[in-house]
């Protein structure tokens, strides 16, 4: 008998990468083959995001174009995962025929249950509602690239109005440092370079399991792995990133000096209508405390625009404080209106088009800021991480001041050959908006 062939299709967050590789990792032990395409593939999965609007067309778009494979193709199975399955499992099924399985977040573990249960001639299957299930501890990871993600925490405690994720990932939960620190030995044993640390919000990091934010000591621990190169952090609350912290950033040398901390808005009676846990206060003495107690620190950030009552005078407050800080990274999202959160329900909703202007002016705003921090890096010389090799002498990079896929990269040209996940030391010599140009040097 001939073994089934998986394809899975990741949407979303990084957090979702982790998830798929979980479940390729559980289908694997149980007999099934990774498929080389979509077109060889007997089920397809696809692991889907529904955070925000924009990523809940983009799930559905992908569905509505892999049905073809089932209609068309070998494709026996079309199997949904993830942040939307969790969240309109009835829905997806009653509108898409084609659609035999879903998954909900906290039900990984049962991807090969489905499967076989199909074979079995069972039909439309569903396993959601268990949000607050515990991470999967006995499954190897399936990718070792130069950079790896590695989940620390699961679900969120934060409730802000506007975020469906508690409803979908479930309360925060904690990985045992042991744990996580074995999972990243595995990984930078098999030729992993760069471990980015991911959950919802990994300033709570140990607060369910140890009674204290344990982040420090996770990052103590793991800058112990001596061919562990670097060490980034993805999703800082700035709420409890707690002076331990911060000192233990500061003086693990593994440990980017690059924090991203999602700060969404400034103007604190929209930071108490997002049931945000801070102030104006709060944030702009944590980022002259981080740029004060750490050397170089590239601070990122992301700001929700549009959000109810968010008038002129408030969304000037924001622009103003945008354009005094001078991020070196920024992200900006319009307020998307999602059903299920308080804010859904908020008076005084923007209109689309107000928010697209906000969005576009706060954007042209950084470009110009990025262009202005990245003329001043012309004639320094960054440590990079090589992640394209184009043939021609000319390399792509990343410094610790970009993460990948979100930021800019270092366009590069070198004499020597390089390969991909190589370190190697490049002299900018001229710059983009968001990215830079440089030649390699000994």
């Amino acid at each position: 008998m001939n073994r089934l062939k998986f394809f899975i299709i990741t949407l979303g967050c990084s957090k979702n990468e982790v998830d798929s590789e979980l479940m390729a990792g559980i289908l694997k032990m149980s007999n099934y083959m990774a498929a080389n395409s979509l077109e060889e593939a007997d089920v397809i999965i696809v692991n889907t995001c529904g955070f925000i609007q924009a990523a809940k067309e983009e799930s559905i778009e992908t569905i509505w174009e892999i049905t073809k494979y089932k209609r068309n193709g070998k494709c026996k199975y079309i199997i949904l995962a993830g942040c939307l399955a969790e969240r309109y499992s009835q829905e997806l099924l009653d509108e898409i025929e084609e659609i035999d399985g879903i998954i909900g977040t906290g039900n990984i573990k049962d991807m090969d249950k489905i499967i076989n249960r199909l074979e079995r001639g069972e039909k439309k299957i569903v396993f959601t509602k268990n949000i607050n299930e515990a991470y999967i501890e006995s499954i190897e990871r399936q990718s070792f690239r130069p950079t790896e993600y590695v989940k620390i925490s699961e679900g969120c405690n934060n409730y802000c109005t506007y975020c469906i994720i508690p409803k979908l990932r479930g309360k925060h939960r904690s990985r045992k440092i042991e744990d996580i620190v074995k999972e990243v030995k595995y990984l930078v044993y098999s030729g992993v370079k760069e471990i980015i640390l991911i959950g919802q919000n990994i300033t709570d990091y140990g607060i369910d399991l140890y009674g204290e934010y344990r982040l420090y000591e996770l990052l103590d621990n793991l800058n112990q792995i001596d061919e562990l190169k670097w060490i980034r952090l993805h999703y800082l609350y700035p709420d409890n990133i707690t002076d331990r912290l911060i000192q233990s950033i500061k003086n693990n040398e593994k440990v980017l000096k690059y924090l991203d901390i999602p700060l969404q808005h400034i103007n604190d009676e929209i930071l108490k209508k997002m049931n945000r846990r801070t102030s104006k206060k709060d944030i702009e003495n944590l980022i002259y405390k981080l740029r004060t107690e750490i050397s170089d620190i590239i601070l990122r950030t992301t700001f929700i625009v549009g959000f109810p009552g968010e008038d002129e005078n408030k969304f000037s407050e924001l622009y103003t404080f945008i354009k005094k800080i001078k991020f070196d990274r920024l992200g900006v999202f319009t307020y998307s209106r999602e059903e299920g959160t308080p804010a859904y329900d908020f008076k005084n909703q923007i209109d689309e088009s107000t928010k697209e202007q906000r969005r576009s002016a706060i954007m042209e705003l950084q470009q110009n800021i990025s262009y202005s921090l990245n003329k001043a890096k012309i004639g320094k010389i960054f440590e990079t991480l090589i992640e394209e090799v184009n043939g021609d002498g000319t390399y792509i990079g990343r410094s610790y001041m970009d993460s990948p896929e979100i930021d800019g990269v270092i366009y590069i040209k070198s004499n020597k050959r390089l390969e991909v996940g190589d370190f190697t030391n490049v002299l900018i010599t001229d710059c983009l908006e968001y990215d830079l140009i440089g030649e390699r040097v000994e």
